[in-house]
C-alpha cells in the first residue's frame, strides 16, 4: 500500500509542514557555539563541538578551551493549534534545548563562571531573544577532572537549559462551506 503526502486537507494522506522551521542540528549548535565563546570570552576555534565525525585533536593541558553540545530536547506534550486562516493552521509548541558546556584548562573555572554571569545578564538574554531563545535555567559548576594524555587536566562542567516556541505551518484548511440540508419546522 502506497501511503500518500498531501500538503493540505482537501486530499486524503499526511500532512508536512507548508512553512521553514526553527534552526535544528549544525546550524543550531553553531549558534550555541558561538554565543558560549562570547560569553566565556574564549578566541575563536576554542569552544568545540562535543561530538563530530572526525574528532581534531584536543588542546593542550596549558590552553583554555570548551567542549559545547546539545544533550537534549524536551517539549510539551500539548501542542496548541493557532492562527487560523482559511488555507492554514500554525501548531505552537514550547521546547526546551539541555546543552553541556565543559570548560577545560588552567583559567577554567573563572572562564565558566564568566559564562555563568554572562547569562545572566539582560542585554544578552535579549541577544538570544533575537534568535528566538530564552534562558531557562542552569545547573552549578561542577568540578570534574579528567585523565587527557596521562595528564589530569582542570574541567568544570556547566548545564544550561534554554527554551523557545515552535511555530509549524500546516496547510489545514478552514471549513468554509458544507453541503448541509435542514428538514423540520
Amino acid at each position: 500500500m502506497e501511503v500518500r503526502v498531501s500538503n493540505d486537507s482537501t486530499a486524503p494522506g499526511y500532512l508536512t509542514p507548508i512553512s521553514a522551521s526553527q534552526d535544528y542540528d549544525e546550524t543550531l549548535e553553531r549558534e550555541l557555539s558561538q554565543w558560549v565563546r562570547t560569553l566565556s570570552g574564549l578566541p575563536a576555534g576554542m569552544v568545540r563541538p562535543r561530538w563530530t565525525p572526525v574528532q581534531p585533536a584536543l588542546p593542550a593541558a596549558d590552553k583554555n578551551w570548551c567542549g559545547f553540545g546539545i544533550i537534549g530536547f524536551t517539549s510539551d506534550n500539548t501542542p496548541a493549534f493557532a492562527q487560523q486562516t482559511d488555507d492554514s493552521n500554525q501548531l505552537w509548541r514550547h521546547e526546551v534545548i539541555e546543552t553541556l558546556a565543559s570548560f577545560y584548562g588552567p583559567q577554567s573555572q573563572s572562564i565558566a563562571t564568566l559564562f555563568r554571569d554572562g547569562m545572566t545578564v539582560e542585554q544578552n538574554n535579549e541577544t538570544l531573544k533575537q534568535n528566538e531563545l530564552s534562558l531557562a535555567d542552569y545547573s552549578e559548576l561542577t568540578a570534574f577532572p579528567e585523565l587527557i594524555n596521562n595528564q589530569w587536566v582542570r574541567r568544570y562542567d556547566i548545564t544550561v537549559r534554554l527554551r523557545r516556541k515552535i511555530i509549524r505551518e500546516y496547510g489545514i484548511k478552514s471549513l468554509v462551506d458544507a453541503p448541509v440540508s435542514f428538514f423540520g419546522d
